[in-house]
């Protein structure tokens, strides 16, 4: 699910009619296990995002060091690397791969997405307290507290 879709999504359901928070109630809980389901989508994705990153990081260490045999090297759709670098001076180049760059690119993007449900979420677990503070409000404007 695209981010864009999130908020769309957030920006029909954010919304509470004032004048039935009765019904704005009872809407909590099919609200909060649906952004509750995106969560857990979403979270298993970046997951496995973060675990092809570290698969992907442990591809390029060998590649810099020499480590790859032909085929991995036509798998991986690179020509041999020949330089020869100390293992302290990998971790500059594995950063500044491209491949490397935009799969973490790609994680981070999706941790955004998982902190957006995740404020969804909390939004929703107080939303509650919300709607009772303003009936309180009401009924306090209107003389029957």
């Amino acid at each position: 699910m695209k981010i864009e879709d999130i908020v769309s999504e957030w920006d029909k359901d954010c919304k509470v009619d004032e004048t039935e928070l009765g019904e704005e109630a009872v809407k909590i809980p099919k609200l909060h296990n649906k952004y509750l389901k995106f969560f857990m989508a979403e979270r298993v994705q970046l997951f496995r995002m973060k675990a092809e990153n570290k698969k992907l990081r442990k591809t390029l260490l060998e590649y810099y060091l020499g480590e790859l045999d032909r085929e991995e090297l036509k798998e991986l759709g690179r020509d041999q690397f020949y330089k020869k670098l100390l293992k302290n001076e990998t971790d500059t180049y594995i950063e500044s791969d491209d491949a490397f760059i935009e799969q973490t690119l790609r994680v981070s993007m999706q941790q955004e997405k998982v902190d957006y449900i995740e404020a969804i979420i909390k939004s929703l677990n107080n939303r509650g307290f919300q709607i009772k503070s303003a009936i309180d409000w009401y009924k306090f404007t209107n003389g029957t507290i």
